[in-house]
């Protein structure tokens, strides 16, 4: 709990480079305390990622009878622990919102999503080590600085380190009732601009090209690329646009969220947004973005859970899968055909909500599950 206080009390918000490089110092001093190799990977947009591998010096280990050299866990593929130490919550937050103990459960920006699932992979290993129980594979962990902007900047790391790895473990918060996140759609994100003619709405409103108009017939064409059924969705989030109501309005910009849950989606999405064309004569339009996480599909799971469950039957307790519409790192390692399993951080309520907080009494089972995890995978 005093580990868990002092991230909390650490506030990082995204972009916020001072602060990010502060909590990656102090996450990195914790893990080489656990006798890890730890590094950050500087950034001076995003502040500083961190690396670190546990059991990743070579040792001899005997062969057991008729078998030939076993491989250490230096020799093969690692498991990749995957967090994120930024929030959502603005620099100052803390004042309103302290980190408090109340009724069993912890309360704190950040602390669900997801400082608590750093804290959890902390406890794992060091209980490993008290136990001398030394895991078949090396566990490398990266903490990403911007997870919660998009990871734009440190994806292909996470790439990269997910590609040299034969799971994936995300830390993320779990979902509602502890359950392992199993499936997450793909998350993308188009920005639409729409320029028209500004006139006298009054003396000659037939000169102008009314572009929150246009704007509006375009956002009821992109309601129709919805699919209810399947889970695929569109979301105009944001719009904007004009200056005074006797001005025919000359510009309109809006914003989509889209959540895809296959792969085969995304071509069809992109596809359809960025083939939109004006309605209005003499209007343009101008489309951006596209979808920034893949899905992660439940068959690049199923493996790993099935595991946790039967692990944590073992450990007591009941273990369910459950799919979500939030995208999270581990979208990126599934995309790439690497088994990864998600949701294993904290248990609560309230991610980026002024009642964000974490039940304590189930803190130890999801740090033993996770070491038990790093013990048999």
């Amino acid at each position: 709990m005093k580990l868990l206080r002092k991230a909390v009390e650490i506030e990082s918000p995204t972009y916020s480079q001072p602060d990010i490089d502060r909590i990656a110092r102090f996450f990195a001093r914790e893990l080489r305390r656990q006798h890890a190799k730890a590094s950050l990977l500087e950034n001076s947009t995003t502040g500083a990622a961190v690396i670190a591998e546990f059991w990743g010096e070579p040792r001899a280990v005997s062969p057991r009878r008729g078998e030939g050299k076993r491989a250490t866990p230096a020799e093969k593929k690692p498991i990749l622990l995957i967090g994120h130490h930024d929030t959502v919550w603005p620099k100052g937050t803390l004042a309103r919102m302290p980190f408090r103990i109340r009724g069993g459960r912890v309360y704190g920006p950040g602390v669900l999503d997801m400082k608590s699932g750093i804290v959890l992979a902390v406890a794992a290993v060091r209980a490993l080590q008290a136990l001398g129980a030394e895991p078949a594979s090396r566990v490398r962990l990266f903490l990403n600085p911007e997870e919660e902007t998009g990871s734009g900047a440190f994806r292909r790391v996470i790439e990269r380190e997910s590609e040299r790895s034969r799971a994936v473990l995300v830390l993320e918060p779990a979902a509602a009732g502890g359950a392992l996140k199993t499936a997450r759609k793909g998350v993308g994100e188009f920005r639409l601009t729409v320029q028209g003619r500004s006139a006298h709405a009054g003396i000659n409103p037939a000169a102008g090209i009314n572009a929150i108009n246009e704007m509006a017939r375009q956002i009821l064409r992109i309601e129709k690329l919805a699919q209810p059924r399947s889970g695929l969705t569109l979301n105009v989030g944001v719009i904007e646009g004009g200056t005074r109501s006797n001005v025919v309005p000359e510009l309109a910009r809006a914003a989509v969220d889209v959540r895809i849950p296959r792969a085969e989606d995304q071509t069809r999405i992109e596809k359809r947004m960025l083939a939109l064309k004006p309605f209005h004569q003499g209007a343009l339009l101008k489309i951006e973005g596209g979808i920034n996480r893949p899905p992660m599909e439940r068959v690049m799971t199923e493996g790993l859970f099935v595991k946790a469950k039967t692990l944590a039957g073992r450990l007591g307790f009941e273990l369910k899968g459950a799919a979500t519409g939030g995208g999270s790192d581990g979208n990126f390692s599934s995309a790439l055909g690497i088994p990864t399993l998600d949701g294993l951080g904290g248990v609560g309520d309230g991610a980026h909500a002024l009642h964000e907080h974490i039940l304590i009494r189930e803190l130890p089972r999801r740090a033993a599950l996770l070491a038990a995890l790093l013990a048999t995978l």
